[in-house]
């Protein structure tokens, strides 16, 4: 019988779900410590990743065809080596819309409202109603301000959508021009430093390939509205963070909300911990008590038309893209 390892814990609904849909198929979940090599070689589709068992799923021998990541981003993977033996590629884009746009969120309407100021006035036991960060006026809103998403997919579709909610101008960039129905102003990324230019608030949702790495470096801070307010929760090298330092030292980037860094975890010698105008969180920006539901529904999906002798539908890498 074919075989399915899945490195990650589901539960009995989850394991009946996908047997349902992939007659022909023994799935089997193993944390990636107590798996076998030759369980692995054998395995048919890989569910997760891990540079444990990278050697046995890409030696000669091994049957893997098709490998299904639980994360959204492939950019860690041996995406060569996987290209070159021919395993299809699945993430799990779409799972994360929901909670990263919430996160991105939180800190928009946290730097508007000067939330991080008074937490932290709040632990030295100081009231000062002047909350005020260096570079930030205080107290404003976002209804009315210019959003621009760079890269807009699953996540930039949602985060668009809670941003005219709240009354704000939409402003994408992607590498299509294709509109989407809460943005009000798409550009390629041809037009990546004119769309910067008018926003009081860039979103930076890229995916991590040779055509975005530090494609946010001092000239594109130079392009920025002075006193716009980045955030990002794509990937940390598609930033050059010692340029982003500069841009918030001179107050041309007024704040900057960051999920995710170029090394991670962030040294604590980084003078990003001691600005007043970061919010930083560590790479948490998509996690949610709804992940593994919303994986293996996309999985299911997948596994189904497969097993039909079809292409997964569903988030197949492009690996010339690297996405």
């Amino acid at each position: 019988m074919k075989q399915i390892i899945c490195l990650h814990s589901l539960t009995s609904e989850q394991i009946h779900q996908i047997e349902q849909v992939a007659p022909g198929f023994e799935l089997i979940v193993k944390n990636k410590k107590d798996l076998d090599p030759e369980q692995v070689k054998n395995a048919e589709i890989i569910i997760g990743w891990s540079k444990t068992i990278a050697e046995f799923a890409l030696h000669e021998d091994s049957k893997v065809k098709w490998v299904q990541t639980w994360s959204a981003g492939v950019d860690t993977l041996p995406l060569d080596r996987l290209r070159d033996k021919g395993i299809l590629l699945t993430n799990s884009s779409g799972v994360h819309a929901i909670p990263i746009s919430e996160s991105i969120f939180a800190m928009m309407l946290s730097f508007s409202r000067q939330m991080h100021i008074a937490v932290r006035q709040q632990l030295q036991k100081k009231w000062n109603s002047d909350l005020k960060a260096p570079g930030l006026s205080t107290l404003g809103e976002i209804n009315g301000k210019t959003l621009v998403i760079v890269g807009v997919g699953e996540i930039g579709r949602e985060t668009a959508r809670l941003a005219k909610a709240f009354g704000m101008k939409v402003i994408g960039v992607r590498r299509s021009a294709k509109p989407e129905p809460h943005v009000d102003q798409m550009y390629t990324m041809d037009g990546f430093h004119e769309a910067i230019g008018q926003a009081d608030y860039i979103v930076d949702l890229l995916p991590l390939t040779d055509e975005t790495h530090h494609i946010f470096d001092a000239a594109a801070w130079k392009a920025a509205k002075k006193g716009a307010c980045f955030l990002n929760a794509g990937r940390g090298p598609t930033v050059d963070t010692s340029s982003l330092i500069d841009a918030l030292n001179s107050g041309q980037i007024s704040g900057a909300g960051l999920d995710v860094f170029e090394q991670e975890p962030l040294p604590a010698d980084n003078p990003l911990w001691e600005m007043e105008q970061v919010i930083m969180t560590p790479h948490v920006s998509g996690s949610n008590d709804r992940y593994t539901e919303r994986v293996v529904d996309i999985f299911t999906e997948n596994v189904e038309a497969y097993a039909q002798g079809n292409k997964p539908p569903r988030n197949l890498v492009d690996y010339g893209r690297m996405y």
